[in-house]
C-alpha cells in the first residue's frame, strides 16, 4: 500500500536492499541508505541496523519540513478554519508559488487507480444529460479521491486526465495520535490500523508528467468534506502556495548528491539564472551524505564494515549509484566528489552566486560524469582548467578538512551532516527557498519562479519582472537574453524610445530643412520672374550691351527687377 513503510532483508548471499515503494521517486530518492548486492561484503547485523536506524530517523524527520502551502474551506462557512487545515503536499506536480486555486470540489467516490475514470459518477449529484447519465464534473474543479490500492502518482495522473485543476487525496487511516485524542475523534476504516507517522506524498518514479498540484488531507478532516459532498452540498476549497518573503534578497539552498539524475538537469541549466539574479539571491549548495557511525558502518575497532560505500573508516557514506559494489562508481567515490564540490564552493562561492562553482559543475557533467572518468585525476584537472580553478587549491582544501582516509573526522563533511539534521531534509534532491521546502519537480524554471515569489513585494529584481511572464520553456533563455522570446529587451526598447530632447532637436532640424528649402524656392521663383520680365521688355525697349537704353538710362526691366520705384 502507498502509505506502508517497507524494507526487505534478504539472505546474506542475496541482494540486500532497503527501500520504500512510495518514497523512492524521480523527484528524488527517499532518505534511506540503499545497499544492493551486498553478498559477502557486509555483515548481516550492520545491514539490519542500517535499515532500521535510517528508516526511523528519516520518517521522524519528515515532520520537520516547513510547509509553504495552505488548505482552506471557503464554502460552507461552517467548515472554515482561521488557521486552515493540516495537510501534506505532494512531492511531485507543479505548485503555483505565489498563487492559489479556489474551486468547487467533486468527490470521485473512487480510489482512481483505473485510468478509465467515469466522470459521470461521484458527488454532489448533478442533473442528467440527454443520455440519461449525470452531467460530467464541470471544469475547473478540485477532485477528491480516496487513498489506497495504488500510488499517489497514479491517482493524480488519472485525475489530471479528467481535467482536474488539483487533487485532494482523502486519507483512510488515522494517525495514532489523532485516534487516541477524543477531541479529534478520528476513526480508521475497518480493517486498517492507525499510523504512527504522517504519510509522505512521494513520487513513485513516474511523476514527471504531473503538472497539477495535490494535497493529502488527514482522515478526520477529509471525512467532514466527504459528508458535505455526499449530502449533495457545495464545497469550495482553496489551495494556496506562498514562499516566505522577508526582504529584498532571497536565500535558496539545494540538497543533492553528485550522482543524482534529477538534479543534473537543474545544475546544467541554472547558471545563467544564478548570474542574472546576482546579489539579489544568496545560493548555498549542500551535499547529502550519510553518517556512517550512526548507521553502524564503523566497526567496534574503527574498521569500515560497509567497505566501498564509505570513507574515513566508515564515518561518511553514500549510496551506490549503480547498485554494484564491485564495479562502477562506489559510494566512497560519491563522498569524495561531494567533498570536492564543497571545497570548490568554499573557495569560490563567497558572493552567494558562485559562478566558478557553476562552471565546475557544468564542466564535470560534460566531461567526467561516467563510471570511467568519475574518479579520474586527469579528468578532474581538465574540469578545473575549464572552470578556471587551480587544482592545487582544491586538493589542499580536501586534505586540510581531514581528507578521506583513516579514522579521521572531516570538518566539512561533519558540517554537512549537521546541516542535514538542522534542515530536516527528507527527500533528495530538494530545494529550499527562504528556508521553506520547494515542492514539485526540480527544474530550473520552477526554482526560478519560486525564488522570484520569495521577494518582499516591490523589491523583485528586474530579471524576475521580465522573465516570469515568459513561457516555461523560455524562462532560462530569458535569463540569458534578458527578454522573453520574440520580445525586445529593455535596452533595445530604450534605444527605440525617443526622448523629449531628441524629439525637439529632430523637429528643429526638420524645420530648418523646410525653411532652407522654402528660401531657396523663393529665390528661385524671384529669379525666374525677373528673367521673364526682362525678356518681355527687351522686345519693346532694345538695350545696348551695358543694359542701358539709347538715352543711357537704366532699363525699365532692370529697375523692376531691382525693385526701383519708377513713378
Amino acid at each position: 500500500r502507498s502509505r506502508q513503510q517497507i524494507f526487505y532483508l534478504r539472505p546474506l548471499y542475496e541482494s540486500t536492499s532497503i527501500e520504500d515503494s512510495t518514497y523512492r521517486s524521480t523527484h528524488g530518492q527517499y532518505d534511506t541508505f540503499q545497499i544492493s548486492h551486498a553478498r559477502n561484503i557486509m555483515p548481516r547485523f550492520a545491514t539490519i541496523a542500517l535499515a532500521t536506524l535510517l528508516l526511523s530517523i528519516n520518517i521522524s524527520a519528515a515532520s520537520a519540513e516547513t510547509s509553504s502551502s495552505r488548505l482552506q474551506v471557503q464554502i460552507p462557512k461552517s467548515l472554515f478554519r482561521t488557521e486552515g487545515y493540516d495537510h501534506r503536499e505532494a512531492l511531485f506536480g507543479v505548485p503555483s508559488y505565489g498563487g492559489s486555486i479556489a474551486q468547487n470540489v467533486y468527490y470521485a467516490d473512487d480510489k482512481l487507480c483505473d485510468p478509465n475514470v467515469d466522470v459521470h459518477k461521484g458527488y454532489p449529484i448533478r442533473p442528467m444529460d440527454e443520455n440519461g447519465k449525470m452531467e460530467p464534473w464541470r471544469s475547473p474543479y478540485i477532485l477528491m479521491v480516496d487513498r489506497g490500492d495504488c500510488t499517489f502518482v497514479q491517482k493524480v495522473r488519472n485525475a489530471q486526465r479528467t481535467g482536474a485543476a488539483a487533487v485532494i487525496v482523502a486519507d483512510n487511516t488515522c494517525l495514532c495520535s489523532a485516534e487516541a485524542d477524543p477531541e479529534i475523534g478520528c476513526h480508521s476504516d475497518p480493517g486498517t490500523m492507525c499510523e504512527s507517522k504522517a504519510p509522505i506524498m512521494a513520487d513513485d518514479g513516474s511523476g514527471a508528467d504531473i503538472t497539477i498540484p495535490s494535497f493529502l488531507m488527514f482522515k478526520q478532516d477529509a471525512d467532514k468534506i466527504k459528508a458535505e459532498l455526499l449530502a449533495n452540498h457545495v464545497v469550495q476549497l482553496e489551495m494556496a502556495w506562498a514562499t516566505p518573503a522577508p526582504d529584498d534578497r532571497v536565500e535558496y539552498d539545494l540538497w543533492t548528491v553528485p550522482t543524482d539524475p534529477i538534479s543534473k538537469g537543474f545544475l546544467s541549466t541554472f547558471k545563467s539564472a544564478a548570474k542574472a539574479l546576482g546579489q539579489h539571491a544568496l545560493f548555498t549548495p549542500h551535499m547529502y551524505i550519510y553518517d556512517g557511525q550512526l548507521a553502524s558502518c564503523q566497526g567496534p575497532n574503527g574498521e569500515n564494515v560497509c567497505h566501498t560505500l564509505c570513507t574515513n573508516s566508515g564515518r561518511y557514506c553514500a549510496t551506490d549509484p549503480d547498485s554494484n559494489l564491485d564495479e562502477g562508481i562506489s559510494g566512497a567515490d560519491v563522498v569524495a566528489e561531494a567533498l570536492r564540490r564543497v571545497c570548490v564552493w568554499r573557495h569560490f562561492g563567497d558572493d552567494g552566486v558562485g559562478e566558478t562553482w557553476w562552471k565546475y559543475i557544468e564542466a564535470f557533467l560534460e566531461r567526467c560524469d561516467t563510471p570511467d572518468y568519475f574518479m579520474s585525476d586527469d579528468c578532474h584537472k581538465d574540469v578545473y582548467s575549464h572552470a578556471g580553478i587551480d587544482w592545487k587549491i582544491i586538493d589542499q582544501c580536501m586534505r586540510d578538512s581531514g581528507g578521506l582516509e583513516g579514522d579521521v573526522p572531516n570538518t566539512f563533511l561533519d558540517a554537512e551532516l549537521r546541516a542535514k539534521i538542522d534542515t530536516g531534509v527528507v527527500v533528495i534532491p530538494a530545494a529550499y527557498i527562504n528556508n521553506s521546502v520547494m515542492r514539485g519537480a526540480l527544474s530550473s524554471q520552477n526554482v526560478f519562479k519560486a525564488i522570484c515569489s520569495g521577494y518582499l513585494p516591490g523589491t523583485e529584481p528586474d530579471i524576475c519582472k521580465t522573465c516570469t511572464s515568459c513561457g516555461d520553456n523560455d524562462i532560462m533563455q530569458c535569463t540569458i537574453d534578458m527578454k522573453c522570446a520574440g520580445a525586445s529587451s529593455a535596452e533595445e526598447t530604450s534605444k527605440k524610445t525617443v526622448s523629449k530632447g531628441q524629439l525637439f532637436m529632430s523637429l528643429l532640424a526638420v524645420s530648418g530643412v523646410f525653411c532652407g528649402v522654402g528660401y531657396w524656392q523663393w529665390k528661385r521663383s524671384q529669379r525666374q520672374m525677373r528673367d521673364q520680365v526682362r525678356g518681355i521688355l527687351a522686345e519693346y525697349m532694345p538695350l545696348d550691351e551695358n543694359g542701358k537704353d539709347a538715352d543711357g538710362t537704366f532699363s525699365f526691366a532692370t529697375a523692376m527687377s531691382d525693385g526701383t520705384q519708377i513713378t
